[in-house]
C-alpha cells in the first residue's frame, strides 16, 4: 500500500512565538524552547542517556518528527555522552514534513547549529517513502517514514527501545493518539523499552495501560504541570513470525558470516554486515570480483514513476533514493568511476500534459522527478532524475570488498552447503569444508538455486542474456551526452570519452559469443537516443556479454530462505502472508536483481543485513513481503486456500 499522495506542512512563523500548524491550531514545540522540551520530556522521560549505556544498539521511535528537534537533541545527548552506544537508531514517522526552506527557517537561531545544518543538508526528497540518513559516519542513523502514522506504524519491524509519543495535541489531532495507534506498540517494544510524552490525557494513559505499558505521572515542562511516562511490563509478548527473526537478538552478535558470490549483491551485502561490526568472508569462483554481469563498464542507476504506486515502483524509488546517497560521495571523491548529474529516461506511451498530471497526482516532488517536454530527437518526452546517473559496478563491488572486516577468498567455488551446529558449513569443489559459520548469503545469482535445492523449488527464475555495446572515443561526431539517456535501450559517456550504449535482451540464451546483430540492434537504439546518424564499422567496436537473472515479478529475491515443505506437510504451516513461513536458520539470499542492480544493491544490502541481525529494517513490512523468497509459495498456499 502506498503511503501517499504527501503533502507537505504548512508552517506560519512568527517573532516572539514557536512556529505552528494553521491546519491544526497547534504550535510544534512549547514557548520555553524545543530543545529544552525535548530533553526533558522525551530524553529525561526515557531515562537516557543512562539506559543506551555501553550497549551495541539503541532504537528510538518518534511519532511525529515535526521540525526534528527532538531528533537533534538525542542526537547532541548521544554525541555528549562518553558511555553511548555505539549505533544509536532513530525511527520517525511524519505525515506532514516541512519543505526544505521552512526547515531552514525553522533552525536559522538553532543551539546546535552543526547538527541542525547537517540535518538540513541531507533533508530527503518528500516522497512518500521510508527514508534512511546516516549521520556520524552510520554510527547515527535516521528512518525517516513520510506518511500517515496509520499506513506507517504497522510497516515497521523493529524492536523499540524508547518511544516518544510526539504530535499535535490528543484534540487537534486525535488520529495520532488513539487506541489502536497505541495497541500497535507492543508488537515493536523490545523488552524493558520505555514511553514518554508530554501528554496527560486520560485516553492516552488508558490507551498505554492497555498496550501493556505501567505508566504514572511526572513532573511536566514548560507550564504543563504533569507528563507521561511508562514501561513496558506486558503479560504475554508473541514472538515475530519466523520470516522476521533475526539470528541476534538484542544487539547481540550475528557472529561470522559468509557470503557467496562477489558482485554487486555480494559487495553490497558484505559492506553492510560488516558496517554493523559483523565479521564477512567473501567467496567468488572467479579469479576476481565482479566478473560476471557486474563487470560491465558502466551501468544506470533512476527511480521510475508507475500510476498505482505499486511494490515495484515504491522499492525502486526508495532503492534509488538510498543509491544516490550512498554513491553520490564515491563519485565526488573519486573512490569509484562515474557522474551523477541527473539522467533522462524517455517516455514510450504518455504525453507530457500526462506526464505532469501524473506527478500532480502523485505529489512526487520536482528533486526527484521532472517532466521534460521533447526531449528525445523523435519528439517523445522524458522523465528526469535528477539524482540518477551512472558508475562502474566494477570499481563499485572492489571498493565496497576492500572495506575493514572484509575478507575476500577469490577462484573459490562452493560445491554445496550442509548444517552444522546451528550454523553452516561451506564445501569447495573437492568437497573439502572452506568455512564453518553462524550464517551464509547466497549472492550468486542463479547458482544459489543449485545450492538451496528443493527449497529453490518453486522460484520462477530465468537468465537473461544482455550484450553491450561501447564505442570509441575518437568516432567521427560521436554524441556528447552531459547526461545518460534510457528508454528501449540506454547509453552513457564514460569519464574517457567512449560511449557505451545497450543492451539486448535475450531470455533463455547461452550463447556466450559477441553477435554482429545485437551490435547493430545497440546502435539502433543509440540513434533513436540521440539523433547520432553514422553507422560506424563493427570492427571499431567493442562489447561484452553477460547475463542477469530476473524473477516473474521483476522484484529481487532477498532475505531468509524458506524451508522446503512438500505438499504432504503444507497445510502444518501458514504460508501466507510470506512472512509466516517456516525458514532455514542462518541462510539468506539476495538475488535476481535483473537490470536494476546498480539501483537496488545498496539499499538490499541494507536490508538483508538489518533483517539478519535484528537492527530496524530501513524497509515496510509490506516490501519485504513482496521481495521476500518465499513468497511463491504463499502465493500458491493462497489459490489453493481460495479454490482456485
Amino acid at each position: 500500500m502506498s503511503w501517499g499522495p504527501l503533502q507537505p506542512a504548512r508552517i506560519a512563523f512568527g517573532d516572539a512565538v514557536p512556529p505552528s500548524a494553521p491546519d491544526f491550531g497547534d504550535v510544534y514545540h512549547a514557548r520555553a524552547g524545543a530543545l529544552a522540551q525535548a530533553r526533558h520530556v522525551f530524553i529525561g522521560g526515557n531515562g537516557l542517556p543512562a539506559r543506551w549505556a555501553g550497549r551495541a544498539r539503541f532504537v528510538v521511535l518518534e511519532t511525529g518528527f515535526g521540525l526534528g528537534n527532538n531528533f537533534l537533541a538525542t542526537w547532541a545527548a548521544w554525541r555528549q555522552d562518553p558511555r553511548r552506544c555505539s549505533r544509536l537508531h532513530y525511527l520517525a514517522i511524519e505525515k506532514h514534513p516541512p519543505v526544505g526552506a521552512d526547515l531552514a527557517r525553522a533552525h536559522a537561531g538553532s543551539a546546535l547549529p552543526a547538527l541542525a545544518a547537517e540535518l538540513l543538508a541531507n533533508w530527503p526528497p518528500l516522497t512518500p517513502d521510508l527514508h534512511t540518513i546516516d549521520f556520524d559516519g552510520g554510527r547515527v542513523r535516521l528512518l525517516l517514514a513520510l506518511g500517515d502514522i496509520a499506513a506507517v506504524l504497522p510497516e515497521w519491524v523493529a524492536q523499540v527501545d524508547a518511544f516518544y509519543l510526539d504530535g499535535f495535541a490528543p484534540d487537534r489531532n486525535p488520529a495520532m493518539w488513539d487506541t489502536w495507534r497505541l495497541r500497535q506498540l507492543p508488537r515493536l517494544a523490545a523488552p524493558g523499552a520505555t514511553v514518554a510524552t508530554w501528554s496527560v490525557a486520560g485516553a492516552v494513559r488508558q490507551g498505554l495501560v492497555a498496550a501493556g505499558f505501567e505508566v504514572h505521572k511526572a513532573p511536566g515542562f514548560g507550564g504543563k504541570r504533569e507528563m507521561t511516562v511508562g514501561r513496558f511490563a506486558p503479560r504475554f509478548s508473541a514472538p515475530p513470525p519466523p520470516g522476521r527473526q533475526p539470528l541476534a537478538s538484542g544487539g547481540e552478535s550475528a557472529g561470522e558470516v559468509a557470503v557467496i558470490g562477489a558482485g554487486l549483491a555480494g559487495a553490497a551485502v558484505a559492506r553492510a554486515l560488516a558496517a554493523q561490526g559483523i565479521a564477512v568472508q567473501v567467496f567468488e569462483r572467479r579469479e576476481a570480483p565482479a566478473r560476471e554481469t557486474s563487470g560491465n563498464v558502466g551501468g544506470l542507476f533512476h527511480g521510475i514513476v508507475h500510476g498505482h504506486d505499486g511494490p515495484h515502483a515504491r522499492w525502486l524509488r526508495a532503492a534509488a533514493l538510498r543509491a544516490e546517497r550512498v554513491l553520490r560521495p564515491l563519485v565526488e571523491g573519486a573512490a569509484i568511476e562515474g557522474a551523477i548529474a541527473g539522467l533522462l529516461r524517455g517516455e514510450q506511451v504518455l504525453s507530457a500534459d500526462m506526464m505532469r498530471a501524473l506527478l500532480a497526482r502523485l505529489a512526487l516532488p520536482d528533486d526527484y522527478v521532472q517532466v521534460q517536454p521533447a526531449a528525445l530527437p523523435d519528439g517523445r518526452p522524458a522523465w528526469v532524475y535528477p539524482g540518477g546517473g551512472w558508475v562502474s559496478p566494477a570499481s563499485l563491488c572492489r571498493h565496497w570488498l576492500a572495506g575493514d572486516g572484509i575478507r575476500l577468498a577469490c577462484d573459490t567455488p562452493v560445491r554445496r552447503l550442509a548444517p552444522a551446529g546451528g550454523g553452516w558449513t561451506l564445501y569447495d569443489d573437492h568437497d573439502q569444508p572452506l568455512v564453518t559459520t553462524a550464517a551464509v548469503v547466497l549472492c550468486n545469482a542463479a547458482d544459489a538455486a543449485r545450492l538451496l535445492g528443493p527449497a529453490a523449488a518453486g522460484w520462477p527464475l530465468r537468465r537473461v542474456r544482455g550484450q553491450t555495446t561501447l564505442l570509441p572515443a575518437d568516432l567521427p561526431g560521436l554524441p556528447a551526452l552531459p547526461r545518460p539517456l534510457a528508454g528501449s535501450g540506454y547509453a552513457l559517456q564514460l569519464a574517457d570519452g567512449r560511449l557505451l550504449c545497450g543492451a539486448s535482451s535475450q531470455p533463455d540464451d547461452d550463447d556466450g559469443r559477441l553477435r554482429d546483430a545485437d551490435q547493430l540492434d545497440n546502435l539502433a537504439a543509440l540513434r533513436r537516443l540521440t539523433g547520432w546518424a553514422a553507422e560506424p564499422a563493427l570492427d571499431r567496436l567493442q562489447g561484452r556479454v553477460g547475463w542477469r537473472l530476473q524473477s516473474a515479478d521483476r522484484l529481487p529475491l532477498l532475505g531468509p530462505v524458506p524451508a522446503a515443505v512438500d505438499e504432504h506437510h503444507a497445510g502444518r504451516h501458514r504460508l501466507d502472508p510470506p512472512r509466516h513461513a517456516p525458514r532455514q536458520r542462518g541462510l539468506y539470499v539476495l538475488t535476481a536483481l535483473g537490470s536494476r542492480g546498480i539501483t537496488q544493491a545498496a539499499l538490499a544490502g541494507e536490508v538483508l543485513a538489518a533483517w539478519l541481525s535484528g537492527d530496524p529494517v530501513p524497509a515496510p513490512a509490506t516490501l519485504l513481503d513482496a521481495l521476500d523468497p518465499a513468497r511463491f509459495a504463499a502465493r500458491v498456499a493462497r489459490v489453493v486456500r481460495r479454490g482456485g
